[in-house]
């Protein structure tokens, strides 16, 4: 049987979108956002794409998360920050995250490997945060690593 080739391009819509649903929202925004393909790029502003960002990484070289974070920080977030409704941070990177743009609907903040004797400083009236713990955030999760050590 000869069977042409079939390129991802070559797929509809719906199908490019069920596969890249199962991808993590960032992958699909780093990967996808603005890139020379209006059409994938199309698909990757999709809201669902957005709602959730998860910026906490199994991946351990800084030079590859502070090359992401800054094309996060600098052109994807600024176009995407009216969608987004929950951020998962570090606290090594959540201050450029969350300054980076204002995220109007912003409601949900999960904060991982939280360290209460150097992270308690973003929770005071002094941190440049303050504002979005007080006026915006309704849930808040903190997975404190102290925790885990007593």
């Amino acid at each position: 049987m000869n069977r042409p080739n079939v390129h991802l391009l070559d797929l509809p819509n719906e199908m490019l979108f069920n596969i890249l649903k199962k991808l993590d929202n960032i992958d699909v925004l780093h990967s996808l956002f603005g890139i020379n393909n209006e059409r994938l790029d199309s698909i990757s502003r999709e809201e669902i794409f957005s709602y959730t960002l998860n910026f906490t990484s199994s991946v351990h070289d800084t030079t590859i998360i502070d090359s992401m974070l800054g094309r996060f920080c600098n052109h994807i977030l600024p176009r995407i920050h009216y969608n987004v409704k929950c951020l998962i941070v570090e606290p090594a990177s959540m201050e450029r995250i969350l300054l980076a743009t204002p995220y109007p609907n912003l409601t949900e903040l999960k904060i991982f490997n939280f360290q209460r004797d150097s992270s308690l400083h973003y929770f005071t009236d002094d941190s440049s945060l303050q504002h979005i713990f007080k006026q915006q955030i309704t849930k808040l999760d903190l997975i404190n690593k102290d925790c885990e050590h007593a």
